[in-house]
């Protein structure tokens, strides 16, 4: 009788303890992954953002090579003349 208080068997006889163990074990779990996909969506779109930000840098970039090779180009077509 001793060795059943000890393991608790008098006290989970109707099994309850052990679905609430049950229970918060996946409720933590289902919280986890719920935290862990929250955080790659929040990435994913943080990252989707910086890459908008650097393309438009890089189309500038690419706008003020285009012009700066057409004024070189009329500038060289003036000097030929």
């Amino acid at each position: 009788m001793g060795c059943d208080r000890i393991l608790g068997e008098q006290t989970t006889k109707d099994g309850f303890m052990e679905w609430m163990h049950v229970f918060t074990i996946l409720a933590g779990n289902m919280a986890l992954m719920g935290i862990a996909i929250g955080l790659f969506l929040w990435s994913r779109a943080e990252s989707r953002s910086d890459m908008r930000m650097m393309m438009g840098i890089i189309n500038s970039i690419k706008d003020e090579i285009k012009d700066f090779h057409g004024r070189l180009c009329a500038i060289e077509e003036r000097n030929r003349k």
